[in-house]
């Protein structure tokens, strides 16, 4: 019997990751453990993202892990991982997509079904992502931004108590979890409108490049649609050399088309636009020359 030790970061959400890629795994006849591995973004929980420094938060020491042979097989959020692997490491398989779109928590105090998002004016809203602070300050620009990290079920219950009028999570991590929402308003946003980040809702399986064998057992739970799909918005995050801390969301809802968000300062929501195009390498290619540049103003 095949024997594959996961590693896995040890968030709830994480570990419903990791446990549902097991059971595929011992469902094809393998023997599955789960190893537990602090990242530094597990650790670091004072800063947001964008005042965290380098790359890999999530997914650094897991890597490292399986290069020094101490696991075989790291399950990660597509969405956390760089777009280049590292030496000896590839992604031997993606996961089946669940819905890419990002839900808006509302306290029952801040609802007011007369706004945008049902969200009333002047709420203080709690996410500590780049891409969601550019977004939600580009459409609702009364709205206050407030860090918050910690696990899903942790940044819920500060919404519960008070501490926001409202969150920004996943609705994958959400519906994986599935936590009980009924003290919060729940307003799923529309990914064609507040666009997600690059392969969010998708897994990513990755293993050492040597062990072929893996990688063969593997391709049954590989999906080579998403795939697809994933590579094209994993390619402008590429060329924009982008991590968690770039106010970009790029989706890819079906073939032919792909959505862009960008943002050169999420603060005041200026420079900040969306594109659709086709879905291709050349208009990629377009996409990052627009962003990288800015229009010069007509003379008078």
């Amino acid at each position: 019997m095949r024997s594959i030790r996961i590693g896995s970061r040890g968030s709830d959400l994480a570990l419903w990751q990791a446990n549902h890629v097991k059971q595929q795994l011992e469902a094809l006849g393998a023997e599955v453990s789960i190893t537990i591995i602090k990242t530094q973004g597990d650790q670091i929980q004072h800063l947001s993202f964008d005042k965290l420094e380098g790359k890999g938060f999530f997914t650094k020491e897991i890597e490292e892990a399986l290069l020094s042979n101490s696991i075989d097989l790291a399950v990660h959020s597509h969405k956390d991982l760089e777009t280049t692997s590292p030496e000896g490491l590839i992604i031997a398989a993606v996961s089946e997509r669940e819905n890419p779109a990002d839900v808006l928590l509302i306290h029952p105090r801040a609802v007011d079904t007369t706004q945008h998002w049902s969200l009333k004016q002047g709420a203080v809203v709690g996410t500590s992502s780049p891409r969601r602070k550019s977004q939600v300050v580009a459409f609702r620009d009364d709205v206050t931004i407030k860090d918050l990290r910690g696990n899903v079920p942790t940044r819920l219950q500060k919404l519960i108590d008070g501490e926001y009028d409202a969150i920004l999570l996943a609705k994958a991590g959400l519906d994986r979890l599935n936590l009980d929402l009924s003290a919060v308003h729940v307003e799923v946003l529309d990914p064609e409108e507040f666009i997600p980040a690059p392969a969010q809702g998708v897994l990513a399986l990755q293993i050492r490049e040597a062990d072929t064998d893996l990688f063969e057992f593997m391709q049954a739970l590989h999906n080579v649609e998403v795939q697809s799909r994933i590579v094209m918005e994993r390619t402008v995050l590429n060329r924009l050399q982008g991590g968690c801390q770039l106010p970009l969301g790029v989706y890819c809802p079906e073939e032919g088309r792909l959505l862009v968000s960008y943002a050169a300062a999420w603060e005041d929501g200026s420079e900040w636009f969306q594109f659709e195009g086709p879905h291709d390498l050349e208009m990629v290619d377009v996409v990052i020359d627009a962003l990288l540049t800015p229009e010069e103003e007509d003379e008078d």
